[in-house]
C-alpha cells in the first residue's frame, strides 16, 4: 500500500493542491506548467471582460478650500493636547484622520507645529494609549481611544 501524499502551494490569488502517491504528485509537478497553460486556454472564453476604472481628482477651488470647516479649539502650546482637542471634536470622531489632515486642522487654529513635533506627539499619544493608530493605503491614521476603553484599563482621571 502506497502512502497518500498532498502538495499545496498558493501564489498570489492562485492555489494548487495535488494529491496522490508521492510519485504521482512529483510527476504532476513536472507537468504543471503545461497543465496550467491548458487550464488557461480552457477558461479564456469565460474570462470576465477587463473593466477600466478612471478616477479623476481635481484640486478644490480656492473658494472651497476657504470654506472647508476645521474645528475651532482652544489655543495651547502643547502639541499633544492640541491633537487630543482636535480628535475630541466631531471632525476627529467621525473618521480616523491622517497626519496631514491633523496638521491642516491645527494650522487652521493658528497652531503651527513643525512636522517632527507633530509626529512625535502622535507617537507619544499612541504609546500612552490615548489614540489608536494603524497603517492604511493613505498612511497612518489616528483616532481618539474611546473613553470606555480608557476607563476599563483604570486610566480615568
Amino acid at each position: 500500500m502506497q502512502e497518500h501524499f498532498t502538495f499545496r502551494v498558493k501564489l498570489g490569488e492562485y492555489e494548487v493542491q495535488l494529491e496522490g502517491t508521492r510519485e504521482e504528485v512529483v510527476k504532476t509537478i513536472e507537468e504543471l506548467p503545461e497543465l496550467i497553460n491548458k487550464v488557461k486556454k480552457a477558461f479564456e472564453n469565460v474570462k470576465p471582460k477587463t473593466v477600466a476604472t478612471l478616477t479623476v481628482k481635481t484640486e478644490p477651488s480656492k473658494e472651497n478650500k476657504q470654506t472647508q470647516k476645521y474645528p475651532k479649539i482652544l489655543p495651547t502650546e502643547n502639541c499633544e493636547e492640541a491633537v487630543i482637542r482636535i480628535l475630541e471634536t466631531e471632525y476627529g470622531k467621525w473618521r480616523p484622520r491622517i497626519m496631514n489632515e491633523l496638521s491642516e486642522a491645527l494650522q487652521a487654529n493658528e497652531l503651527n507645529y513643525p512636522k517632527r513635533i507633530l509626529i512625535g506627539a502622535l507617537n507619544n499619544l499612541a504609546r500612552k494609549g490615548k489614540i489608536r493608530r494603524w497603517n492604511t493605503d493613505a498612511g497612518f491614521v489616528y483616532i481618539l481611544v474611546e473613553k470606555d476603553a480608557i476607563e476599563a484599563r483604570g486610566e480615568a482621571k
